[in-house]
């Protein structure tokens, strides 16, 4: 019998193809599957509510094979299971939002608490105020608590530190504050348009990389292939919103260590890039580029000229800023050896995109599960082997080169843009969708069911910053609680996009 089904990036196929299976099998074919496997990890697992039943689907990504494993299972609402989070730590968070939308309990869950407290969630007499903290007894151990409120733009999010003096020994970060409930107003608004503002409000900086994922799984659902020229806009609108990213996320780092210099003249360099993004589309952050199934902004070889004279002015500046930086011995001795996380750990947890291969691990869907025009490019991931911050500082001032070059080649050949009457996309009816996009963050997840009407019936969002916050609360131990804030700058994860 198969107990799994095989698709590709981008693909649809009909909701009754994917296997049902007892939970017991269920559970045995998921781990078996990433068992001694570096080159697999799971890219979602969730729940689909049906009356008193839930369907859970499990998809696996095979990075060496370009495939997603695909199985399902039915349980009852409010029943106990054994985990899949004992056996593999990377289940960990996706089971305990299960847990927390459906009752499931687990017998031998490791870390068995809320992860979202939502506003739907299934026992709502559960208190965000009443959060279970992991606490020490004892007299020379002291907590420390940042947030939920913090200073300037930062989102909200509460750190509990232990420290022993100013070392940490351990560090347990609580989200659940905001929410607006993107995936429930998938299925509730009922216009394109509202469903790819929505995509674009998921994560305000990653506007590109949701809206992407979203307008490629429709696609995928109607049955369109999109022409080049749409192909052309998304990928280079991807690598455009992983420079501005890094350069601002640099400008951050050297806030952190006092690098007044570095701060600014980094701050001052994100500004041209985001500016173009306004040229092109009216919005700096991107909104409104990306459509599904046309632009309302097409590309030209005007636009290309000028993006070539945002990099003459940019590169050099960029160039030689990283020069004094990566020099300098003040920030060398706080980037190095701070914040480690090491490549057995990064497994474990589950890590993706950057967080994953700052130790090592080649996790990269543009290589692995290519989409978009990345399907053309020979794309070598940038990767390190320290997992600490001055890893993370190196892999965002070469993927800003690398993405450099991407866009100089794709601008030498602008496609023609025809403007074309939006295509009347219906999504096909009982089917399932999935859409991987690597974001500057990392790995992009969005799935789709319909039903028998070809209705959305389920919108499943994953953010890269999902699998990556338990890296960073790793990282911290055994540091100073001062080390806190370069570490959580050097990962930049998202309190939003992981809320939802």
């Amino acid at each position: 019998m198969n107990y799994i089904v095989a698709i590709k990036n981008n693909q649809t196929i009909p909701l009754k193809d994917i296997p049902e299976q007892s939970y017991t099998t269920f559970l045995e074919t998921n781990i078996n599957l990433l068992k001694d496997r570096d080159d697999r990890h799971c890219v979602n697992y969730f729940g689909f509510g049906v009356g008193d039943t839930v369907r859970l689907f499990c998809c696996i990504a095979d990075d060496s094979m370009h495939q997603i494993y695909l199985s399902s299972c039915v349980i009852n609402k409010g029943t106990t299971l054994n985990s899949f989070s004992k056996f593999n730590l990377n289940f960990e968070k996706f089971e305990r939002e299960i847990s927390e939308n459906f009752g499931i309990r687990y017998t031998d869950h490791p870390w068995f608490k809320p992860v979202r407290y939502p506003f739907n969630r299934f026992d709502k007499s559960k208190s965000i105020s009443e959060y279970p903290f992991y606490n020490v007894d004892s007299e020379e151990l002291h907590e420390v608590g940042v947030g939920p409120v913090h200073a300037g733009i930062i989102e909200p999010g509460h750190f509990r530190f232990i420290c022993n003096g100013e070392q940490i020994m351990h560090l347990e970060i609580q989200l659940g504050y905001q929410h607006r409930g993107i995936e429930q107003l998938f299925l509730q608004k009922k216009s394109l348009l509202e469903r790819t503002i929505l995509a674009e409000s998921i994560a305000g900086d990653t506007t590109v990389g949701h809206t992407t994922a979203f307008a490629n799984l429709w696609e995928s659902l109607a049955g369109y292939q999109s022409p080049e020229d749409l192909q052309f806009s998304r990928t280079l609108a991807l690598e455009l919103e992983r420079i501005a990213i890094h350069t601002g996320d640099l400008s951050a780092l050297c806030t952190d260590i006092a690098y007044q210099l570095g701060s600014s003249v980094f701050g001052r360099l994100r500004t041209p890039i985001v500016n173009y993004f306004q040229e092109w589309s009216g919005n700096r952050l991107a909104k409104g580029l990306i459509r599904v199934g046309k632009t309302n902004f097409p590309y030209n070889d005007q636009l290309a000229k000028r993006l070539e004279s945002v990099f003459v002015a940019y590169e050099p500046d960029f160039n030689e800023m990283c020069t004094k930086l990566f020099k300098l011995p003040s920030a060398l001795s706080r980037f190095e050896r701070t914040g480690v996380v090491t490549l057995d750990e990064v497994k474990s947890i589950g890590t993706v995109g950057m967080a994953a291969r700052m130790s090592g691990l080649n996790r990269d869907i543009r290589l692995s599960h290519p989409h978009n025009l990345y399907t053309t490019f020979e794309h070598q991931p940038i990767i390190k082997h320290h997992g600490d911050v001055y890893s993370r500082a190196q892999i965002r001032r070469e993927e800003i080169w690398q993405s450099i070059n991407y866009i100089k080649s794709l601008i030498s050949k602008v496609p023609e843009f025809k403007r074309v009457v939006e295509p009347d996309l219906k999504p096909q009816a009982n089917a399932f969708a999935l859409s991987l996009v690597e974001g500057w963050r990392g790995e992009i997840c969005h799935c789709a069911i319909t039903n028998d009407k070809g209705e959305l019936a389920l919108y499943k969002v994953k953010d890269p910053s999902f699998h990556n916050w338990l890296a960073l609360a790793q990282a911290v131990r055994n540091n100073e609680i001062s080390d806190f804030p370069i570490c959580n700058k050097s990962f930049n994860l998202s309190y939003c996009g992981h809320d939802l």
